[in-house]
């Protein structure tokens, strides 16, 4: 498979990062180990997650996710030196745990290396803006963990063009590292808070992008086309939004483009992304084997002009 660049990196051997989202969630324990392991067998190499997946769920305290993936990797099933881990740092985690302070970052990371039993972190983002911290101190909290080799690169989540900017001023200013992998919500369904500055200016500064909710929180894989196919899911108020004339337009240019192709609609809406100039790999879950061969398969999967045409007007 292709190396592909993550910022001014070249950390991938595949393009595709697995979404560690469903760990602990709609994913269990054992079925995320064989979920890892064939990912891996295949030659992918990047897993995403952050320290409040899943926190949301119940009877879940945040932090389950990186603990099943620190498992997996204290079992030596892949060399550490051969496995890539995103992590986040910002959603709320408790009381006065939440936030982009120097000294909450620093806190927080010891948290996430004994959750992911790891002595260091690939890569490390900001996952919410926080407007409340300058940009210099939490970069340089990020400069001394880079320092003392807890982290690897740094990244950040859901910032505008402006805020991203702001970012890359704040780091030349002040002598201190910048951000080189932005992750951005964008699918074929939510295009807008991406396309135009955004993207602009992560092409322009040489920006790793990879991009969340790439199949829609499941809605592009095309198996909820009703209110009825939501209903008892776990992503049931995720999707909801998704079946509307616009939605339902992309899934009719999918099937069209899955006649001609022999392509499932997933691997074609993941094609989608990875044409895209300013995306570096999208992040995709599964929770089955079949769901995972969709991932797979989309990173051998290039769509003609004809189709990328298609994609794009349906999602306007």
């Amino acid at each position: 498979m292709e190396m592909r660049k993550l910022g001014r990196t070249d950390l991938l051997t595949a393009p595709i990062v697995f979404g560690g989202n469903v760990f602990g969630w709609t994913a269990d324990e054992k079925t995320s180990y064989a979920l890892l392991d064939a990912f891996f067998d295949a030659g992918f190499n990047t897993i995403d997650t952050a320290d409040v997946y899943s926190r949301w769920v119940p009877g879940n305290k945040g932090g389950d996710s990186e603990e099943i993936i620190g498992k997996w990797l204290k079992q030596g099933r892949v060399a550490r030196d051969k496995a890539i881990v995103i992590t986040k740092v910002g959603s709320e985690m408790g009381p006065d745990k939440k936030g982009l302070k120097a000294n909450y970052i620093l806190q927080a990371v010891e948290d996430s290396l004994k959750r992911l039993q790891t002595d260091y972190i690939d890569l490390y983002l900001s996952h919410w803006p926080d407007p409340e911290t300058p940009h210099e101190e939490s970069l340089s909290a990020y400069a001394k963990l880079k320092e003392q080799g807890k982290i690897r690169h740094l990244g950040c989540s859901n910032l505008n063009a402006e805020q991203l900017q702001a970012s890359f001023d704040a780091a030349t200013e002040a002598g201190l590292p910048r951000y080189d992998v932005l992750q951005p919500e964008y699918n074929l369904y939510d295009r807008a808070s991406f396309e135009g500055p955004l993207a602009d200016l992560c092409v322009k500064e040489d920006i790793g992008v990879i991009t969340y909710f790439s199949l829609a929180a499941g809605f592009l894989s095309g198996k909820y086309r009703t209110k009825a196919d939501t209903e008892g899911r776990a992503r049931e108020n995720r999707v909801a939004k998704y079946l509307d004339d616009k939605g339902l337009k992309i899934l009719a240019a999918l099937d069209t483009i899955a006649k001609d192709t022999g392509a499932k609609p997933a691997e074609i809406a993941l094609a989608w992304l990875l044409r895209k100039k300013a995306v570096t790999a999208p992040i995709a879950s599964a929770t089955s084997l079949s769901q995972l061969d969709a991932l797979i398969n989309s990173a051998k999967l290039t769509l003609s002009d004809e189709a990328m045409s298609l994609l794009d007007k349906a999602g306007e």
